[in-house]
C-alpha cells in the first residue's frame, strides 16, 4: 500500500486561493473543534477519531475487499443516517476522483452518507476548485486521508493523448493531463497511473493547507486505479 508523501510545496502558491481558503478555515474554526465521529459500531464499519491516518487508508482498503468479493454490507446508508450527519459532517477521507459515471466512490469502497468528502472532474485532475473543496474537506472537516482515485479506459487521458480538436471547453482539462502523457511515452495504460501520481503531486505542491497537514502527520494522501473489469482500487506508490 501507499507510504504517506511529504512533498516539498511549491513557492508559487496562488495567493487568493490560500487567502481564500484561510478565511474559510478561520470561520469553521469553533465547528470544526466540536466535531465528533460516531464510536465504531459492532459491524466495524464507523471511522472515528481514534483511527490514524494509517488505519483510515486501511477501512477504505477492506471496504474495496467486500466490494470485489460481493460482501458489500452497504453501511451508513439509510435515513437514520442520513438524519445523524445532517447536522454536521466529519467524513474520514476525502477524494479527488474521475467524474466518470462507472466509478461511484462510496460504492467502490462500501461506504455511505458522510463517510467520504468527494470532489469528481474528468480526468481526476487537480484543478483550482477542487484543490480548494480538498482543502477544505482536510483542513475543516477533518478527513485524514486525501485519495486521488484514476480508472482504466479513461475517456479523458485518451482524449488528452489523441490530441484532437473537441468540442467546447473540454479541451481545458488536457494541460492538467499531458504531463502524464510525456510522463508514460503515449502509453495510455501507463499514462493513467502517471496522471494519478501527478495530480497527488500537485494537490500538496500547490497548496500550503495540505502540505501543512502532511508535513505534521495528520493526512496521508494516497493514489490508485480503479479497474473497470474487476472492480479492483490498485494502489500508485507516488514516491
Amino acid at each position: 500500500m501507499c507510504q504517506p508523501q511529504h512533498f516539498r510545496p511549491r513557492s508559487t502558491r496562488r495567493q487568493w486561493l490560500a487567502t481564500a481558503a484561510g478565511g474559510v478555515i478561520a470561520s469553521h474554526a469553533a465547528w470544526t473543534s466540536q466535531a465528533v465521529r460516531a464510536a465504531p459500531g459492532a459491524d466495524g464499519h464507523a471511522a472515528p477519531d481514534s483511527l490514524s491516518p494509517r488505519e483510515a487508508l486501511d477501512h477504505l482498503y477492506a471496504g474495496n475487499r467486500r466490494f470485489i468479493a460481493g460482501e458489500t454490507t452497504a453501511p451508513n446508508r439509510d435515513i437514520p443516517r442520513l438524519r445523524e450527519v445532517a447536522p454536521r459532517q466529519t467524513p474520514f477521507a476525502a477524494f479527488l476522483g474521475c467524474a466518470d459515471s462507472r466509478v461511484p466512490i462510496e460504492i467502490v469502497f462500501d461506504q455511505g452518507f458522510g463517510d467520504l468528502f468527494v470532489t469528481r472532474i474528468a480526468g481526476n485532475v487537480a484543478a483550482t476548485e477542487n484543490i480548494a473543496s480538498l482543502e477544505f474537506g482536510t483542513q475543516v472537516l477533518g478527513a485524514k486521508v486525501l485519495y486521488v482515485l484514476g480508472h482504466t479506459s479513461c475517456g479523458a487521458v485518451a482524449a488528452a493523448a489523441a490530441g484532437q480538436p473537441v468540442p467546447g471547453q473540454i479541451s481545458a482539462l488536457f494541460q492538467h493531463i499531458r504531463p502524464a502523457i510525456r510522463a508514460a511515452k503515449g502509453d495510455p495504460v501507463a499514462a493513467v497511473r502517471e496522471n494519478v501520481r501527478i495530480q497527488a503531486q500537485t494537490l500538496v505542491e500547490a497548496s500550503t493547507v495540505i502540505s501543512s497537514l502532511v508535513a505534521a502527520g495528520k493526512v496521508l494522501v494516497a493514489g490508485g486505479i480503479f479497474d473497470l473489469t474487476t472492480g479492483k482500487v490498485e494502489p500508485v506508490e507516488l514516491g
